[in-house]
């Protein structure tokens, strides 16, 4: 029965795509992100009209523009694994390069959101608002990129366990900003 699952002798993580370790960063970096938003929340709550006033100067309809862009990028990752595992390979790696080129449109747009921000004299400095936004934001971004050379590397190298690891990672991504959109740009 072992033998059925993907990873043997992972434990918990056995029945999982792709390869464990990636499992194992995305657990870790999924707690890194939960701490943030508990001392996200923490500051917010400490101060809910300082917060409240801050959020009122970002553009919730850029974020979710750019909601858009990241999950639709996600759809086109799982589109590429299951062409993948129907051995298309050519199919796999169109998929991989849509997801990829939205993924620079997400960077492009959140870029644009960020001058947008310095030019009004927003920085990171600006208050304890601002410094969680950049913070946050910039620390996504940063597995935006790191997911963008993911996805690239298993374009070139694109097995089923590549395609599935990096599918997983970038999801991991999508999820993550679909916490963080609506903590940052919407709840109050």
């Amino acid at each position: 029965m072992s033998r059925d699952l993907p990873n043997p002798g992972w434990g918990p993580l056995s029945a999982l795509p792709g390869n464990p370790l990636m499992w194992v960063l995305i657990l870790s970096e999924m707690l890194v992100f939960t701490a943030f938003f508990a001392l996200y929340a923490a500051q917010r709550a400490l101060n809910p009209a300082l917060f409240n006033a801050s959020q009122q100067q970002l553009d919730p309809v850029l974020g979710g523009i750019n909601t858009l862009v990241l999950l639709t990028s996600g759809l086109c990752v799982a589109f590429a694994v299951e062409a993948r595992s129907a051995q298309q390979l050519r199919r796999s790696r169109q998929w991989l390069g849509a997801a990829m080129l939205l993924g620079l449109v997400f960077c492009a747009l959140k870029s644009i959101e960020y001058a947008d921000k310095f030019a009004a004299g927003l920085t990171p400095e600006t208050n304890v608002f601002f410094g969680f936004y950049y913070g946050l934001t910039a620390f996504h971004f940063a597995h935006v990129v790191f997911g963008l050379a993911l996805l690239g590397l298993v374009s070139w190298r694109t097995s089923t366990e590549n395609v599935e690891t990096a599918a997983a990672f970038w999801h991991m991504v999508d999820l993550i900003w679909i916490l963080l959109y609506p903590l940052i740009y919407l709840l109050r």
